[in-house]
C-alpha cells in the first residue's frame, strides 16, 4: 500500500458508534468517513499485521465481529485503538485514517480477494 498522503486536514470530530461498530471521522475539509471496526482492525498499521517489510503482511481472519473498546489520543497527530480481540499496537495517524477513508472501497476489495485466495473467513472460528 502506498504511503499515506502527508498533511491531511485535521479531524474535527471522531465518533465511535458501538452498535454498528463504525468509527466516524469528520475532517476540516468537509470530508466524513465511516470506517468499520473490522476494516480498521484488518488494516492495522502495527508490525503484527503489516510485518517488517513488503511481503511480510499477515492476513487477518475472523475479525467480522471485532469492536473498538477504547480510543486514546497519541499526541496531536494520531489515535491508538484498543480492539475487543486484545489488539492495540497500531497507531492510526490522521493522515492514515484520511487515506483509509479515501481508499476504503478499493482496500476492502483487496482484503476480500486476499481472504478468498487464502480460503479464509471473516467469521471467527466457532
Amino acid at each position: 500500500m502506498a504511503a499515506p498522503a502527508k498533511h491531511a486536514p485535521q479531524p474535527t470530530e471522531i465518533k465511535l458508534h458501538q452498535v454498528s461498530r463504525v468509527l466516524e471521522i469528520s475532517y476540516a475539509d468537509g470530508k466524513k468517513f465511516s470506517l468499520p471496526c473490522e476494516f480498521l482492525r484488518v488494516y492495522s498499521p502495527s508490525a503484527e499485521v503489516r510485518g517488517h517489510g513488503p511481503g511480510q503482511e499477515v492476513l487477518q481472519t475472523g475479525k467480522a465481529d471485532v469492536e473498538i473498546r477504547q480510543i486514546e489520543p497519541v499526541g496531536t497527530y494520531a489515535v491508538q485503538l484498543f480492539f475487543s480481540d486484545g489488539h492495540n499496537t497500531g497507531i492510526y495517524s490522521w493522515d492514515l485514517l484520511y487515506e483509509y477513508g479515501s481508499k476504503q472501497n478499493d482496500l476492502w476489495q483487496q482484503y476480500l480477494h486476499r481472504l478468498s485466495a487464502a480460503k479464509a473467513s471473516r467469521e471467527a472460528a466457532k
